[in-house]
């Protein structure tokens, strides 16, 4: 199973978990008309399509209406529960504990132990636990003509649900074992690697300060040289004196800085430093690109009515900067950005004059390294990637992601929302 964990959340691939349920929908469906229509069992055979017809529908949600590429561990909670009550609705129907295929509630249950939190893993054994009593003491009879001829020891009996019991408790443990394991090598792993990232950012950081020295030493020490002679010029005019003292200080001060930057490139960032509002924050992030791409960037701020400052968020401003990143990267020359706010929401879209997403990865934005299938898309091959950090980064801040093509422009369209409440909680 693939796993997304957090400090804070578990995640695990929704797509994954989607293609699990079918194989066991089309398992339940298979068994049940199977044993129906061609051994002539007898069993509630209507009550079990439905029961089974429910899982279906539980799927199909997953499918169209919820949105998130990862299931959280309270969505993810509520699917498991709904799993592990369709099949005791299915297992009372056809015997109970006496059913073979009895076996298949402990899954759901040993597939949270290694994927979920420990309190969510608790409360699924707890159910299966209880659906196991209920099964042993109340069941309808095996369907017949099976039930007319089995007839077994009630110690034999009694021994089918303490074996269930004993294999539920033993491979959760298990499972939960290998699973922290795991997790802590990759949490090992991920930070080894942004070590890594982190000094190959410094070394390149402290290049370009360096490379800056040297490239403006020339210019800044010729303004200074010119300054000094003006000042000499103007000597009795204290008005153009004072400006060309300041000029000259100013000219000191640029040679300081790009001194300490090539000593110390970790220098203070004042605008992460500080809180401000979120018209400030796209500015900002809009203001850093303009200066390296020569295609247009639109601020529209005239819905937003909400000057509340946010508690500084490197995580908003990284994801953010990734969706108006990914914008600028596939526009063909302009960006609009527009801020909806009030007392009750923030609202954020980011549009482009592109060719918009290509049809076949739509449906799968939010998942890393996508790829189409189109030709003529093939140099979209890196799409996924800043939208999958940038889509978590938002998610984990309690933002909700659309991304969709424009319905009034010929590109992309990204809409980021918040309920006010959890923005200025974070």
């Amino acid at each position: 199973m693939k796993f997304f964990e957090t400090s804070k959340y578990h995640f695990f691939k929704k797509s994954t978990y989607i293609s699990l349920r079918w194989i066991g929908i089309i398992g339940q469906l298979i068994s049940i008309n199977f044993v129906y229509f061609f051994l002539n069992f007898k069993f509630d055979f209507i009550i079990s399509n439905l029961i089974i017809f429910l899982g279906i529908l539980s799927n199909l949600f997953l499918i169209f209406i919820y949105k998130k590429t990862q299931l959280s561990d309270r969505s993810a909670f509520i699917f498991l529960v709904i799993d592990i009550l369709q099949l005791g609705g299915l297992l009372y129907l056809t015997g109970g504990v006496t059913n073979p295929f009895v076996i298949f509630l402990l899954i759901p249950s040993i597939f949270s132990s290694s994927n979920l939190s420990f309190k969510t893993n608790f409360l699924l054994v707890l159910l299966t636990l209880i659906i196991v009593f209920i099964l042993t003491f109340y069941s309808l009879d095996l369907p017949s003509p099976i039930s007319d001829h089995f007839h077994v020891s009630l110690y034999y009996f009694y021994s089918i649900p303490i074996s269930l019991i004993i294999a539920l408790i033993f491979l959760n443990y298990l499972a939960m074992s290998f699973g922290a394991q795991s997790r802590l090598r990759r949490e090992a792993l991920a930070k080894m690697e942004e070590v890594m990232a982190t000094e190959h950012e410094l070394l390149s950081l402290g290049g370009q300060a360096a490379a800056a020295a040297h490239s403006l030493g020339t210019p800044l020490s010729t303004i200074k040289i010119i300054a000094h002679d003006l000042e000499k010029q103007f000597k009795n005019q204290k008005d153009v004196k004072k400006d060309i003292e300041l000029l000259s200080s100013q000219v000191t001060r640029c040679n300081e800085i790009l001194k300490r930057l090539t000593l110390n490139p970790v220098e203070e960032d004042n605008f992460i430093d500080k809180d401000l509002t979120m018209k400030d924050y796209l500015s900002e992030i809009a203001s850093s690109f303009k200066e390296i791409s020569e295609k247009s960037f639109v601020l529209n701020f005239d819905q937003d009515s909400n000057e509340k400052k946010i508690t500084k968020s490197i995580e908003i401003v990284y994801g953010l900067r990734n969706f108006i990143g990914n914008a600028n990267k596939f526009a063909k020359n302009t960006i609009y950005i527009s801020l909806k706010s009030n007392s009750e929401i923030t609202q954020i879209i980011i549009e482009d004059d592109g060719d918009g997403y290509p049809r076949d990865v739509l449906s799968k934005i939010g998942e890393p390294y996508l790829k189409s299938n189109d030709i003529k898309d093939k140099s979209k091959s890196g799409l996924g990637l800043g939208l999958f950090i940038g889509k978590t980064l938002l998610e984990k801040n309690f933002a909700k992601i659309n991304c969709r093509n424009s319905k009034t422009r010929s590109g992309a369209e990204v809409i980021v929302k918040w309920n006010n409440k959890d923005l200025f909680n974070i």
